[in-house]
Formats: structure tokens, sequence, C-alpha cells
């Protein structure tokens, strides 16, 4: 069997008192095509889970593996360039979408890549924009398009595993639209190690974009019937 890109086993998180868990003994293996809708009721630890996946946060028990190996401390960084996490209300520099873009490749661990202008062209012409969205000032974009940004940020890096946490909440039905194209785009290159785990609470949603149904309730992650 194909060893899984991602793999949680029976991790747990307290509340801060360390009075009572807000996971515990919570485990997933990611693989190689799997989208992955994670849904459950407000409050049910949905984000934490996530942010734990993205080792945002440490764990009170278990583990995360990446490639069946324990991500050690010194690896951390590395590890978060391949499972990248992106929040549902992204927060973009000032300047322009391109500065923002190009921003990444200014960290050590992204030094060895280079920005394309020709690759984000591509995206947004996918999306029917154009490279005059790219000298658009960040402080003038809606909602939509700052998550735009945000996602295209991040894909441009060539992550394997993206960790959405409710990328589209709030957002208009044309450009919650465009971001499920966007991210397909994405899992559609040819030959690649790709994945992702989306937060939804949209049924219609986890039908459209995810091939696995998870539901996180009273701290259990149950597989749902598979999409096809």
């Amino acid at each position: 069997m194909e060893v899984p890109l991602l793999e949680a086993r029976g991790i747990g998180r307290q509340h801060r008192e360390g009075t009572s868990w807000l996971l515990r003994d919570v485990s997933l293996a990611i693989r190689t095509g799997d989208r992955i809708a994670l849904t459950g009721p407000t409050g049910s630890g949905k984000t934490v889970f996530l942010r734990s996946l993205a080792m945002l946060d440490a764990v009170d028990e278990g583990a995360v593996l990446w490639q069946a190996e324990p991500v050690v401390a010194d690896e951390v960084p590395v590890y978060r360039s391949q499972g990248i996490y992106l929040t549902q209300r992204a927060r973009l520099f000032d300047g322009t979408v391109e500065k923002n873009l190009q921003l990444p490749y200014s960290l050590a661990v992204h030094r060895h890549r280079h920005y394309s202008r020709d690759n984000i062209v591509s995206y947004l012409d996918h999306l029917g924009r154009d490279e005059q969205f790219l000298m658009l000032d960040s402080a003038n974009l809606s909602g939509g398009e700052t998550q735009i940004v945000a996602l295209l940020r991040v894909i441009q890096l060539d992550p394997t595993i993206l960790l959405l946490d409710e990328p589209t909440a709030s957002l208009d039905e044309g450009t919650t639209q465009q971001i499920e194209e966007l991210v397909s785009e994405w899992m559609s290159v040819v030959d690649s190690r790709r994945a992702f785990v989306w937060v939804t609470h949209d049924a219609a949603q986890a039908d459209r974009v995810a091939n696995r149904t998870l539901q996180l309730r009273d701290g259990q992650l149950i597989e749902l019937e598979s999409n096809p």
C-alpha cells in the first residue's frame, strides 16, 4: 500500500487549562490524490485539527508523520512549505498584488525557488483576469480578491498538501466557484503527488470538491461515504 503523504496518529489537543480535551485519539491518513472535505458542527475542533496537521500548534498526545517519518524540530519549516495551511481570512501585506506574490521567495525555505509571472498569469487567465490584476493595491481588494491572492501565493510554491480552513466562507457564489476552480486546477497537474483537506460547513460544496468526506463530531473523526 502507498505510504501516506501525511498521517495523524492518535493526536490529541487539550484546552489551555488542561482539564478537558478539544481532540483526542484522532487519526487520519492522507494519500496522493485525496480531496478531503472536513465537516462538522461549529466548535467541533476542525480548525484545531487542521492547525495540528500543519504543526502550527503542538499536540498533547499522538504524532504527525510526513511520508511515514516524524517531523523533527529543525525540519518543521520545510514541512510547512509542503503542507501549507490557509486560513479563511488571509492577510496581505501593503503594496501591489504582485509584491504579495513575490514576498514568499524572500524566506529562507523558498530561496531555491523563483517567482514566475507567467505561471501566475496562467492561473489568472483561468479565472478570467489579466496581468493588470497584479498591479492592484492590496488595500483596495475585496474579500474575495484577497482570498484569491492568498491562494495564488500558496499554490505557486508547489506544495504537496493544501490545508484549507473554510477558504470560501462569507464569499459570494461567483468567487467561491473561482476558488474551487483554482484548487481543482492545482490538483490537475499530471503526475503530481498532491492532496488537500478542505474544511467546509456546506454539504453541497463538499460534494463538489471532495472524493472523501470526513465529519468531526464529539472528538471523533468519522469517514462518510466516499464521493465518486
